[in-house]
């Protein structure tokens, strides 16, 4: 997970206080912050919360200065933890989707973060009120016309290097390179033109789960405070900048910020993470024109060559009463080649797409239908509507393993067909009393309807069923 960033960086002697000890407020102590936290962000014009390391713990991404930290644990010679799953499985907080509800209330203006792991894009917050000081290690950015990429997979490079791939826009072509700086790399003017200048206009800076180290990121949110603002930190450990600020909390940040969504009346939303593959479908007629040759490739969206990671295997097999040998495809590029006459009735081609670790569920199925005598034609897909659907049916159902078909491209000469699709990988339900709940449960080799009851969901649901409902004390 951040593991590997670590390794990536340049080595550099200092790097801050590391291994300070944890502080955790009495309960009376937190809860009376905690409400005044409450107040501050429901009477805020403008607030701009500033995250660090601390966010993403909970989500299974170790941090760099706390007592089990990266750096704390090599400077006192130990071994680092290993990832309890792929970096690129990760999934947001709590407190992350809590960030996507305020923004979508309108009380939250801008996120500002040092964070890599691109737990805030994947979380839903908007691209346009995000600044990723120190970049995402799943971008990578086209330095000619500006677009970015945000990959399934991690970027191999970090200093903005250049990578494998290349921009597809048209007339561009250009060469990628990746967004994460590295200690001598200036922050780029692109994510930190926009991040002071929030700083300077809000009112309320909120600080969750950074050291306030490293500059000049540390020094944004004291913006604030020349135009009247003022800032909040949440953090476990002392920060250099808690003299400064109007409040520090010392708490878990998720209960924390449960507790605010709590008094705030707000309801923190599920995350459905929907990854893309597409299928390949190549056909050539023979020399004596008896046979159609056919290729059938899975892949990422990304590029011929970059990496499916969450497909471990696929299993293949073929309409019934087909004699046709089926086939278990484990190694990439997962394809398959076969030949049948030119005469064949219509058939299809069953895929059984086995998940990787970190995903919700075992796998999911396709069905791709094959008539070498009928023209296909492309057709039009609404892609947000898709989205839309399978994220309601994902959380309506508490499960994963849906697709859906999302576009569909066919080249006539040589005849190929690309098909995309979108599926539900991972469902996480977060109840405000406890950590995130995995809501889509492996079973027998397949998707498992969670329910109710089990790891506190129920409760949950009935609160909101009773419309359960406390509104923030406007005593100051």
């Amino acid at each position: 997970m951040s593991l590997g960033y670590a390794e990536k960086l340049s080595y550099i002697e200092d790097v801050g206080k590391v291994g300070m000890s944890e502080i955790f407020d009495p309960p009376p102590v937190l809860q009376e912050k905690i409400e005044k936290l409450a107040i501050m962000i429901q009477k805020s014009k403008h607030l701009v919360v500033f995250t660090g390391a601390g966010i993403s713990t909970s989500c299974g991404i170790p941090d760099f200065r706390g007592p089990k930290g990266i750096w704390t644990l090599q400077r006192e010679g130990k071994s680092l933890p290993e990832a309890p799953l792929p970096f690129h499985r990760a999934m947001p907080s709590m407190t992350h989707m809590a960030l996507v509800e305020l923004e979508r209330a309108g009380i939250l203006k801008f996120v500002i973060s040092q964070n890599i792991d691109g737990l805030h894009l994947r979380s839903g917050i908007s691209r346009e009120k995000l600044s990723e000081l120190h970049g995402n290690a799943f971008m990578e950015l086209c330095p000619s016309c500006g677009v970015e990429y945000f990959r399934d997979f991690e970027v191999e490079t970090i200093g903005l290097k250049e990578t494998p791939r290349s921009c597809s826009s048209d007339d561009c072509g250009a060469r990628l390179k990746d967004t994460v700086v590295d200690w001598e790399d200036v922050l780029p003017p692109k994510e930190l033109n926009p991040a002071e200048k929030h700083c300077k206009v809000a009112d309320v800076v909120l600080c969750l789960g950074t050291s306030l180290q490293i500059t000049p990121a540390c020094n944004l949110p004291l913006k604030s405070l020349h135009g009247g603002g003022k800032f909040v930190i949440v953090n476990l450990q002392k920060t250099p900048k808690d003299k400064k600020a109007s409040l520090v909390i010392h708490g878990l940040i998720d209960k924390v910020i449960a507790r605010v969504m709590d008094l705030l009346n707000l309801q923190i939303p599920p995350f459905v993470r929907i990854d893309l593959l597409q299928i390949i479908f190549t056909q050539t007629v023979s020399l004596d024109k008896r046979y159609m040759n056919w290729n059938l490739r899975v892949a990422s969206v990304h590029g011929k060559n970059a990496p499916l990671l969450f497909i471990s295997s696929i299993e293949v097999s073929f309409s019934e009463g087909l004699n046709m040998k089926e086939a278990f495809l484990h190694k990439q590029p997962l394809r398959l080649k076969r030949r049948t006459l030119t005469t064949a009735k219509p058939f299809d081609v069953l895929l059984k797409l086995n998940f990787s670790d970190g995903c919700g569920c075992s796998y999911t199925r396709i069905k791709v239908p094959v008539d070498f005598q009928v023209s296909m034609d492309c057709c039009n897909y609404n892609k947000d509507a898709t989205f839309q659907k399978l994220r309601e049916r994902a959380i309506r159902d508490l499960r994963c393993g849906r697709n859906a078909l999302l576009e569909k491209q066919v080249i006539i000469t040589p005849k190929s067909e690309t098909m995309v699709y979108a599926t539900v990988t991972n469902i996480l339900v977060y109840d405000k009393t406890s950590k995130a709940l995995e809501a889509a449960s492996q079973s027998n080799g397949g998707p498992k309807r969670l329910q109710n009851g089990v790891n506190g969901i129920e409760t949950s649901q009935k609160q909101q069923r009773k419309g359960h409902k406390r509104k923030v004390d406007d005593k100051q």
